[in-house]
């Protein structure tokens, strides 16, 4: 854990980790910002340690990225977790349309229910 006192320094770790999260995660910066409702240039300036970030935006980020507000201001560790092929279908699943990811969630409903049944 590195908490960093320098106000510049701060925002540009924040910056760079929101940067790699948005990029793991496949999007860009257009549909993020457009998530948000600001400009991409917002956006860039946040990335880029030059604006900071409202703390409405990064709760809103934080929950877009599926990690916690404490990752990316330092505080703690990342939180995925995930098993690399689970990783691979989160990145996979982030550029697909909103009807297919709700279609692949519902797949993935049928296939945890299947399995269940399997254990009866």
């Amino acid at each position: 854990m590195t908490i960093v006192d320098d106000d510049d320094e701060a925002r540009r770790l924040l910056g760079e980790r929101l940067r790699e999260a948005r990029k793991y995660l496949g999007l860009t910066q257009e549909e993020v910002a457009t998530y948000l409702k600001i400009p991409r240039t917002a956006l860039t300036d946040i990335e880029n340690g030059q604006r900071r970030v409202e703390a409405i935006e990064l709760t809103r980020l934080a929950r877009l990225y599926r990690q916690s507000v404490g990752y990316f201001t330092g505080e703690e560790a990342a939180g995925s977790g995930f098993a690399p092929d689970v990783a691979h279908l989160a990145r996979a699943a982030a550029q697909l349309s909103k009807t297919d990811r709700e279609e692949l969630g519902r797949f993935a409903e049928y296939l945890r229910a299947r399995a269940a049944g399997k254990g009866s």
